[in-house]
Order: C-alpha cells, then structure tokens, then sequence
C-alpha cells in the first residue's frame, strides 16, 4: 500500500509558503509543486537534486493491422541510441540534470547488448496485435510491471530524488488509445490520435483496431472499468507500458516526486492508479501532448501540465522538460526570505 500525503506535513510547508516575501498564490502552479513535493520530503525547505528517465521499450503486435506510420525495428534502432546518447531524450536529460534509463521490456530482435542503465531482458519479443488477441498473459504483464519496479529502484538507489517513465515502441498510442478508453469508458474515437503522423484512412484503420481490442477485452471480462487492471492491461496494453506501470508504483512507493509524460506514458499511469490510488500523490504532469485522448487521462488524474508545447516525441521529454520546473518550486521554498526575516 502506498502511504499517502501526511496532509498536516502539507499543511505546515503551506504556512511557509504563505509566509514567503511575495503575495500569497502569486507564482501559481508553482506554489502547489513546491508544497507538495515539500510534504513527500516531510520539509518545509524542500531540495530536489539530480533526476531519471526511465525509457520503457517494446514492440506491437498491432502494427500488422497497418496503424502506424514506421516499421517495427525503429523501436531497437532507438532504445539503442537511447544507450549511446544520441536521442531527443538524451539532449533535454542532459540539460535538465537527469540520467536516462532503458528498459526492454520487450523489443523485437537481438537482444539488445548489456549495458550498466538497461534493464531487462524483456519478457517476450513483442506484444500480441489487440486488435485480435491479448497483448500478453496476466503473469507476463506482471512480469514486466516488476521490470519497471526494478529500473525503478535501480535508479532511485543511483540517487534519483524526481523520477519520469519515457516511452519507445512503434504503435503504442494504439493500446494506449485502447487503454484509455476502456478505463474511462469513452467511445474510441474520442481517445484515437494520429501518433506519429498517420494519414485519414490510417487513423480510421487504428479506431477499428481500438474498437475491436476494447469489445474483445469487455466480453473476456466485463465492465472494464471494473475489471481488474492487470488483467485490462494484459488484454489492451503493451509490455513498455506495463513497465512503466511498475516504474510508477515503485517510485510512488520509495515516496518521491514522479512526473507523466505524453500518452503511452500517461496510459501506463492509469493503470498505476487504478493498481494503488496512492500513486496520485505523486504525481506532476510534466506536458500535454497533441494526442486527443491525453486530456482525458489528466483530467481523471486531477493533473494539470505545466507545459504545452505541441509535443508529441514520447520518450520521456515532455517530462524531463519539467524537472527544473520543480528544483525551482523547491528552490523557492528553501531560499526566499519570509515576512518575518525583515521585520514585518
């Protein structure tokens, strides 16, 4: 069970906060961040140090059911540049004080060569294609929450204070979109982006496959907003978005401040949520992404982002993007002078 926010711990950074030479809820957003992640610190001078990306990996079976606009071995091709360096991911990490992580939790191929910040192996080369089976078995969906849960505490143990999960696997807004709409009960249309760039007659293609792995999952188990969530998740979901399920419920549990990303990320959040509501007390909401059904997931979440900027990469760099924002609520909190200090 994950312990939620003391709130007279909340309570009392509130009071500092309110105390600090400024007017009273003048830096917004920033003030509500800084209490917050105040009350996971259990201090009113909260200090937010280096931070982790944790990049989960893996393919989709969904992709035979032409929904996205890139072959399936982009995914290997990037978590690999995602070790050496050279992605999106890497710059924004490098720029906001964080170290990147890769999980493969399940890339098609070779396995993917050891390296001191990969976690894996994965469970299986691939996930099944929702559109006409599961995307996993229960236990595999376990499995690979367990392989976030371990990245996790690898990179919290490494001195992570703020963690986010990021994203790789060619087709993943499909089971995302899928994931989403069943949580919510939204029709899948609503929830359906075009991802990387597919064209009209593609995006119609996804919303049919969404359509049909969110009516097959609902006559396996029922209501699905009732249905147990690993179960939704290993009949819809993917095996990155499991792991980043695990990456959550971990983080959330080591008590530390734990921002989304864009959709698949978010998906995978949902599923955290609905595993141990706790989760939500963590959480920040680093960006909202171009994909319609994000909104949805941040409205259920309680979440507003910090950031709108038209992305819609993955990776973790919506969220990684945010980081300074929260060394800076922090800062803020433990380095201005209060009424008092000057007499007042």
């Amino acid at each position: 069970m994950i312990p939620r926010l003391d709130s007279a711990k909340l309570a009392s950074v509130q009071a500092r906060q309110n105390s600090l030479l400024k007017i009273p809820g003048s830096l917004g957003l920033l003030e509500e961040i800084g209490n917050r992640i105040g009350a996971m610190q259990r201090t009113d001078r909260p200090v937010l140090n280096r931070g982790a990306v944790i990049v989960c990996c893996a393919d989709h079976g969904v992709t035979a059911e032409s929904v996205a606009a890139f072959p399936d071995h982009i995914t290997r091709i990037q978590a690999l540049n995602f070790l050496e360096g050279g992605a999106a991911i890497n710059q924004i990490a490098l720029a906001s004080q964080a170290d990147v992580w890769v999980v493969d939790a399940g890339v098609k191929g070779d396995d993917i060569p050891t390296h001191p910040r990969l976690v894996g192996p994965g469970i299986r080369k691939g996930c099944g294609n929702i559109a006409r089976e599961p995307a996993m078995t229960r236990e595999q969906a376990q499995a690979a929450i367990d392989l976030g849960r371990k990245a996790a505490r690898r990179a919290i143990d490494a001195g992570a204070q703020v963690v986010a999960a990021g994203d790789m696997g060619i087709g993943n807004t499909t089971p995302s979109a899928a994931l989403t709409a069943a949580f919510l009960g939204l029709e899948p249309e609503l929830v359906t982006g075009r991802g990387s760039g597919i064209d009209d007659e593609m995006r119609v293609r996804k919303i049919r496959s969404v359509e049909s792995a969110v009516a097959r999952a609902r006559q396996e188990l029922g209501d699905l907003q009732k249905a147990d969530p690993i179960d939704v998740l290993a009949q819809v979901g993917g095996l990155e978005l499991a792991a980043i399920t695990g990456v959550y419920l971990e983080g959330a549990l080591r008590g530390i401040p734990l921002v989304c990303d864009g959709f698949p990320v978010t998906s995978g959040v949902l599923v955290a949520s609905r595993i141990d509501e706790g989760v939500k007390d963590y959480l920040f909401a680093g960006h909202q992404s171009m994909e319609p059904g994000h909104a949805w997931q941040l409205r259920e979440l309680g979440l507003d982002p910090i950031f709108r900027l038209g992305l819609r990469l993955g990776e973790g760099t919506g969220a990684v993007l945010a980081f300074p924002v929260l060394r800076a609520a922090c800062q803020i909190l433990a380095g201005m002078k209060t009424f008092a200090d000057i007499g007042m």
